[in-house]
């Protein structure tokens, strides 16, 4: 799978184509006196045909993230856990086409609010993923990387900015790059703004992979229905999304407390109605305002890409055990909001998948890429024919 969709993605290009607790919070242009922290990002996953989280590539596809983010290199950015019990190695290019796990943590970015001039340490753990990007300079302590480290019983990784300098009143001086970026949405909040060294910007960012079940199962079902469950605590903010060309739709289930069918949503919604939707949900989990919009002007067009798909709100408990986090001085208030999506391949997925590697159209293939990987395999382990599965590995160039 992994070198498939590295190869579609060349194919395509070449066509041109918290800790819990919710409290009332003061508005963000109050300057609170109390240090407040506020956290927002995504876990992406792919559902099975059972409806559980699939092994898929999660760092397949393109990266528009600035240049002066860092990534993790073996042997150069990491402190290697002792723990390594050896292996092939593999560095951050090779990754994005051989690293498989069921999560993709994306974007998580950490905020903070107070009055005065204040200097952090924050810790964040990830017991069940490894750490890819982050941005400003940190300290990251995780196994070296090979192709199947996310399936071992590793040591947590960690990731760790010290002597982090929060200056509210200071005049925001962020770094930029060549090239448009997502990542610069983020900074659209009224957080202090904060330093690492000589490294500037209004949030800490960080990003990942992992192997761990979602909170929800998804099962495409015939006619476009799609069965939704949770696998744990109470799910909320749950919502269907359907995207085929233009034409778009969703259905809002609220909060999912057992197993629930539903129907394919109306494809006549507006991008307008479920922004709005989408907003409400995430600041009634308590983002501000203008979090909650950073967080989906960021997320824009990858959210609303063709396919069918699963929004909700993670349950914070299951975000503390994910990720736990630890800020020295303590902030007075931590909010952490996350995400989950779920992608769901539905039978009109697979066959405008498998129409457009038939005729060759880039175009829409283009449309699926970042999850052409899972897609084909559903689709190659349901022909029978060998020559029908060699025309399918031959049109996306996999060996």
């Amino acid at each position: 799978m992994s070198v498939r969709a590295t190869h579609l993605f060349g194919l395509i290009a070449a066509a041109g184509i918290g800790t819990g607790t919710i409290v009332s919070a003061p508005h963000e242009s109050s300057s609170p006196r109390e240090l407040i922290a506020h956290e927002w990002g995504t876990f992406t996953t792919v559902a099975g045909e059972n409806g559980a989280a699939i092994d898929w590539l999660p760092l397949g596809g393109p990266s528009d993230l600035p240049c002066f983010v860092e990534h993790f290199q073996n042997k150069q950015t990491i402190k290697i856990a002792p723990e390594y019990a050896g292996g092939p190695v593999i560095d951050y290019d090779k990754a994005r086409s051989s690293l498989l796990g069921r999560v993709r943590m994306e974007t998580p970015v950490l905020y903070f609010y107070g009055g005065q001039d204040t200097t952090l340490n924050i810790k964040v753990r990830f017991p069940h993923g490894l750490m890819t990007e982050w941005y400003p300079h940190a300290n990251v302590v995780e196994m070296i990387i090979g192709p199947n480290t996310l399936k071992q019983n590793n040591p947590p990784a960690t990731i760790e900015w010290s002597n982090v300098r929060l200056t509210p009143r200071a005049t925001p001086n962020f770094p930029g790059g060549d090239g448009a970026s997502h990542y610069y949405a983020a900074r659209a909040t009224e957080a202090s703004p904060l330093a690492v060294a000589d490294q500037r910007e209004r949030f800490l960012f960080y990003r990942g992979v992992a192997d761990f079940d979602a909170s929800i199962n998804a099962t495409a079902l015939p006619n476009g229905r799609v069965r939704i469950g949770r696998t744990g605590d109470d799910v909320s903010g749950v919502i269907l999304f359907e995207r085929r060309g233009n034409t778009l739709g969703f259905r809002v289930l609220g909060t999912v407390r057992g197993d629930t069918t539903v129907d394919a949503p109306s494809l006549d919604g507006s991008l307008t109605a479920l922004h709005d939707q989408l907003a409400s949900s995430l600041t009634a989990a308590g983002l501000f305002p203008k979090e909650a919009s950073a967080m989906l002007e960021t997320w824009r067009d990858s959210w609303f890409e063709a396919g069918t798909r699963v929004f909700y709100i993670v349950p914070s408990r299951r975000v503390d055990a994910i990720l736990p986090l630890e800020v020295r001085p303590a902030p007075h208030q931590v909010t952490r909001v996350f995400v989950g999506r779920m992608e769901v391949i539905t039978p009109t997925t697979e066959s405008a998948v498998q129409r457009a590697l038939t005729t060759n159209d880039a175009a829409t293939l283009a449309r699926y890429a970042r999850f052409l990987g899972p897609i084909t395999d559903r689709l190659l382990a349901k022909m029978p024919s060998v020559s029908e599965r060699d025309r399918v590995r031959s049109a996306t160039n996999a060996a």
